[in-house]
């Protein structure tokens, strides 16, 4: 008799920069999370599909659990706590060397997680990530210590980066999913619109080049949509940011750093699309763009929370 077919939903939490988008893009095989080093990158739930077996597993990729400060910091922790309400499962994602620093951000925002499982009354499975990173004996004292909390049900010590020990946590992942016909098509890999694909595509590579100068003040909109008729595809975006004086940070001396931007967000839009693309971009101010109700609808988030 063949084995019964099962679907569900597992919430992958954490601190920012804990790994999260990294371990749902090794699990799916492929990328559907942009991946930064800059914290809160994820900015609302990305849901990446992954076939395991006869199990099929949508790993929702939510932003990161830390103290809010901004309206948008507020719909990005409810985002998160959403996913794991509605899941089946929950991963917790620890960067366990930077759970190691005493009295650091990653620290609190993991007992922060902690203590949303104990109200909401979840059990989680504990990922220990970048294990790579720490030596075995303190690895060992850190998963014992977690667990001694009594919100997880399991402990699993990976290197999302790496792949590394990756496939015994998606083998209990998929035994913990409840039978159920496929959700999404078998060859489908995430649920993002391509239009949303292309703009968080553009926004990883301008995270990626000035992160440091810019932190949280821009956003990017694809505008325009055109398949043209050689099978190709023209796409305009706008890159909104919160200041006249941000605009130069982008566009760079003599237009270097957009022309970066755009040639490195087109080639991996050829990647993912499979066709050649013309990218367009424009830089323009929209001051608090971060307190714009349709911003907030058109990325899944509650902007009266």
């Amino acid at each position: 008799m063949t084995d019964p077919t099962r679907a569900g939903f597992v919430a992958v939490i954490g601190a920012p920069n804990a790994g999260k988008s990294t371990l749902v893009n090794a699990l799916v095989g492929r990328k559907v999370s942009i991946v930064t080093p800059k914290v809160q990158t994820t900015r609302f739930q990305v849901r990446g599909v992954m076939m395991h077996g006869r199990a099929q597993i949508i790993l929702v990729d939510t932003p990161g659990v830390f103290a809010p400060r901004r309206r948008l910091d507020r719909a990005m922790v409810a985002s998160a706590w959403e996913g794991a309400n509605d899941a089946d499962a929950i991963a917790h994602v620890v960067d366990a060397p930077a759970q190691l620093k005493r009295g650091g951000r990653t620290v609190e925002d993991v007992d922060r997680v902690i203590d949303g499982l104990k109200r909401h009354d979840h059990k989680a499975v504990l990922v220990l990530n970048k294990i790579d990173l720490i030596k075995r004996d303190e690895l060992l004292a850190l998963s014992q210590k977690l667990f001694e909390t009594g919100v997880y049900s399991d402990v699993f010590m990976i290197s999302a980066s790496r792949g590394e020990r990756i496939s015994d946590l998606a083998d209990h992942l998929a035994k913990a999913m409840p039978e159920s016909p496929w959700l999404y098509p078998e060859d489908q890999i995430a649920d993002l619109s391509e239009r949303l694909l292309a703009a968080e595509v553009t926004r990883e590579k301008l995270f990626l080049r000035v992160h440091e100068e810019l932190p949280y003040a821009l956003t990017v909109e694809t505008e325009s949509w055109k398949d043209l008729r050689d099978g190709a595809v023209r796409i305009e975006q706008t890159i909104y940011v919160e200041r006249e004086g941000h605009r130069p940070i982008i566009l760079g001396k003599d237009g270097q750093t957009a022309k970066w931007v755009g040639k490195a967000a087109r080639e991996e839009l050829e990647e993912q699309l499979g066709r050649k693309v013309h990218l367009f971009l424009f830089v323009k101010v929209r001051p608090k763009w971060g307190e714009d109700r349709e911003r907030f609808t058109a990325l899944g988030l509650d902007f009266d929370v």
